[in-house]
């Protein structure tokens, strides 16, 4: 799969068209144009993970991972929905998420979903 992910890509699919489900309220699938992906990899500095060390001596929430973890998603899935808009799609079913540990301290997340076109149901 080639991507361009660059600035001459189209604009990307809107959130409210995204969907963990088959199918989108209030809109029918008239055209199915396959898998999309977005991948990133990420990889804790030693300061973060000093940092997140010391916040588990407290306890709670591990703030340094929450914001690592939810940075990492958040470009993992606008990947997907501008992969999704390369393809003509202006909606995606079936979105998910994936994580691998690559390497001690590197993993690769990755949103994956169906592109499709969709029009509204009258």
């Amino acid at each position: 799969m080639a991507t361009s992910y660059g600035a001459a890509a189209p604009r990307a699919v809107a959130h409210n068209m995204v969907t963990t489900q088959f199918e989108l309220d209030g809109y029918r699938v008239v055209r199915t144009l396959g898998v999309v992906r977005g991948i990133t990899v990420r990889s804790r500095s030693i300061f973060g993970t000093i940092g997140a060390g010391l916040q588990t001596l407290v306890g709670g929430n591990i703030t340094l991972f929450t914001n690592l973890c939810e940075k990492t998603r958040a470009e993992s899935f606008d990947l997907m929905l501008q992969h999704a808009a390369e393809l003509g799609a202006n909606a995606v079913v079936g979105a998910r998420y994936d994580a691998t540990e690559i390497m001690q301290g590197v993993t690769e997340v990755l949103a994956y979903g169906t592109a499709v076109v969709v029009e509204a149901v009258k």
